[in-house]
């Protein structure tokens, strides 16, 4: 297991990169790992000195003290050198003289690295602006997590960032300089999950100590003082235990690993708060975990555990025969020796081993994507480059590694394009796109609306065609008009404005509304004039429609405009109903001075008539104080009309007889269906304005007509009202709104 290389010292000194430190960090390393190393050594020597990184530590302490720690993570050459690179002439990132010189000097791979770690750090840059007043959405940091992976095509330039921020840290509690919150944050939200899912258990636990220790100081020191021993102390006890049992099982001819490690501060904290338990009640301060050949040798080896030392009752568990539900296998216990100092052991063969680190029940499965962690569909290239770095990282380490190996090839997904890519928005949003996405596609992820009026882009500060492919890691800013829609050029695919299917079918969807609107507002204009012609103008047409069969005016419009209906028809209809009002049976009236009925629908009374079922008529829609008048239909009793309704004045002109007296009854608990016609001009908030008015006047809204022409907006809104005082007040509320007309139809 890596072990923990202390941090160079914090005064910057023309030793930093001496003769000592240079043979430290490449022991390990062949002759010409050594030679790569001294020169990018010597380079840095040349540039660092009297330069600070942003967080006010000396560059060249934070570079030495970055390639300590790949060492030990047992990085090679090449990303040692970059680590003593990247910093260099870091402004000049897109200097070209810089790029070039790096190439001569060390080759393309380094030039790759160094690039890929400079993009990195100005990711970390933009998106720690968000988080420095509050937590990201969890959605975001995961986004993050994947951003971050997915800049990196080699995730060397991953170990590069990660040691980078661990050195940072180790700087702050070193130097006693207060750490910023949204930096240990950052840390927290971020590169620990990163270094928990790559299996970098060391740089895991030292980053989130560290983090923890700023951001709940407190709390941290509280912990620490619990803690019976010292973490060295608690090491040797555990070093202690790991040597006695692997003594053991040799006598017993049992093969096996075995290793070991204390438990973290942050860890107990995090397990103590999740599982509500007292620092007493925690029996893994300290592990061992034990890999064997087969199921027989798990259950030899946990029998020999519990004969070196005393097993705690109720701190069993067999996983090996009892699965946990994402297939996790192992053998769980906890001990205690001699003084009565408890230790969990695992047990489990090298198979389960490898399923619990690269499979479903991946630790970083369960601990982080929580209950429902484990029942993910693995198989992923997200997954696949994962697991396929952390076999990287282990491969050195196999004892039973053969000379010359090489780790497998790495998955396809880690040499071609990724199939998603992730780029930012100014404020440091992170929005997920498939492969070859342009800004029109970024600006329909954001908002349909903002998609629609997209005209330009500008990507990292630089204005660019609407058909430039995005990339990984690059700030889009969307240009949009204040009104509009989108163009028919986007939908062809040869021009490249569309890469994601959703986009194309919210573009698609803006064209069939503008053809629907235009065919309906071409029947319209067919059916008014055929209206026109029969003399009918007075008819309304959302009854005209349900006469004829459709649910509303616009399938009428619809149809008649694609030649799917007849006005034929129209006429037709007409004639049959101004026939059968002709031909009724006279009616006989009582004309007598009587007691006005009561009122039977609406609250209107029948003046002379007593039991006369009443209809408002649909026609004008009358409402209090309105004045009215009635009209004897065949069938359907009184239909009462405002006095001035034209197609009451047609009726009375061709059968005056069937003329009524009406008036308003009690109309204290009645509501009245009333037309509002409105005109305005077209805009994205209008529909969201009218609504605002009727729900703050309290007028329920029954039904919508609308049609729009050119930038015009015609709407009928049908609502339900009580009286004339409240329609006053509607439309004078509706007139108050900019570009507004409103009337009463």
């Amino acid at each position: 297991m890596p072990t923990s290389v202390p941090p160079v010292s914090l005064t910057e000194t023309p030793d930093v990169f001496g003769p000592q430190w240079l043979e430290q960090v490449s022991i390990d390393l062949d002759p010409d790992g050594r030679e790569l190393l001294a020169r990018a050594a010597q380079w840095a020597s040349r540039h660092l000195p009297g330069e600070q990184a942003s967080t006010g530590e000396p560059l060249a302490t934070h570079c030495a003290g970055a390639v300590n720690i790949l060492t030990a993570l047992g990085a090679d050459a090449a990303t040692r050198a970059s680590a003593l690179l990247c910093t260099v002439s870091a402004p000049g990132d897109n200097d070209s003289s810089s790029t070039e010189a790096l190439h001569a000097a060390f080759g393309g791979e380094i030039v790759e690295l160094v690039q890929g770690a400079r993009a990195l750090l100005r990711l970390s840059h933009v998106s720690a602006k968000p988080q420095a007043g509050g937590q990201a959405p969890a959605n975001q940091k995961e986004m993050r997590r994947k951003m971050l992976l997915a800049m990196a095509a080699d995730l060397r330039i991953v170990l590069l960032r990660l040691a980078s921020r661990l050195q940072s840290l180790r700087w702050f509690a070193a130097s006693r300089e207060p750490c910023p919150p949204f930096y240990a944050q950052e840390t927290m939200e971020l590169y620990t999950p990163l270094a928990n899912r790559l299996g970098i258990w060391q740089l895991k636990w030292e980053m989130e100590d560290l983090a923890f220790r700023f951001l709940q100081p407190d709390i941290y020191k509280d912990i620490a003082r619990q803690l019976e021993d010292r973490r060295q102390e608690r090491e040797a006890l555990i070093a202690s235990m790991v040597e006695q049992l692997q003594q053991a099982l040799l006598k017993a001819g049992v093969r096996a690993k075995v290793s070991g490690r204390p438990k973290h501060i942050y860890s107990i904290w995090n397990k103590m708060r999740n599982k509500n338990l007292a620092f007493g009640q925690l029996y893994d301060l300290r592990a061992m975990r034990v890999i064997v050949d087969d199921e027989r040798a798990c259950y030899a080896a946990l029998a020999l555990a519990h004969a070196l030392w005393t097993p705690v009752a109720d701190e069993f568990d067999d996983y090996i025969s009892r699965p946990k539900p994402n297939g996790y296998r192992s053998l769980h216990t906890v001990v205690a020796d001699a003084q009565g100092r408890t230790f969990e052991i695992q047990i489990r063969t090298q198979e389960m081993h490898v399923y619990a680190e690269y499979g479903l029940a991946a630790h970083w499965r369960y601990k982080e994507a929580g209950p429902q962690g484990g029942t993910q569909q693995a198989g992923s290239g997200y997954d696949k480059k994962i697991a396929w770095m952390r076999r990287l990282l282990a491969w050195e380490k196999e004892d039973d590694a053969a000379p010359g190996a090489v780790p497998e090839t790495p998955p396809p997904s880690t040499k071609q394009a990724a199939e998603r890519i992730y780029v930012m928005t100014p404020q440091a949003r992170v929005i997920e796109l498939p492969a070859q996405a342009t800004p029109v596609d970024f600006a329909y992820a954001l908002h349909t609306d903002l998609g629609h009026r997209c005209r330009g882009a500008k990507v990292d500060g630089s204005m660019v065609p609407l058909s430039t492919p995005l990339k990984t890691g690059q700030t889009v800013e969307v240009i949009a008009a204040k009104a509009g829609g989108p163009s028919r050029d986007w939908l062809n695919p040869q021009l490249g404005y569309l890469a994601s299917q959703r986009s194309r079918a919210k573009v698609r969807a803006w064209f069939n509304a503008i053809e629907l609107q235009a065919r309906i507002s071409q029947g319209q204009d067919l059916v008014e004039k055929e209206l026109q012609r029969l003399g009918k103008t007075a008819i309304n047409l959302e009854h005209l429609a349900q006469q004829l069969g459709f649910a509303k005016a616009d399938d009428l419009y619809v149809a008649v405009a694609k030649d799917e209906f007849s006005l034929r028809q129209v006429d037709a209809v007409l004639n049959a109903a101004t026939q059968a009002a002709t031909t009724d049976a006279e009616p006989t009236f009582v004309h007598r001075v009587v007691k006005a009925t009561q009122p039977d629908r609406g609250g209107v009374l029948v003046m002379g008539v007593d039991a006369l079922m009443t209809q408002l008529a649909r026609c004008c829609r009358p409402a209090p104080p309105d004045s009215v008048a009635g009209f004897v239909t065949r069938g359907r009793g009184v239909s009462v009309h405002r006095q001035d309704c034209p197609a009451y004045r047609a009726l009375i002109e061709k059968t005056p007889e069937r003329a009524i007296s009406v008036e308003w009854g009690d109309t204290t608990d009645a509501v009245y269906p009333v037309d509002i016609t409105i005109h305005a001009q077209q805009s994205h908030d209008l529909l969201r304005d009218l609504s605002e008015v009727f729900s703050r006047l309290r007028l329920n809204v029954i039904s919508v007509n609308t049609q729009s022409r050119a930038s015009l907006a015609h709407m009928v809104f049908t609502v339900e009202a009580r009286g004339g005082e409240q329609i006053a007040k509607a439309l004078a509320a509706l007139n108050e709104l900019e570009g507004v007309t409103a009337e009463r139809r």
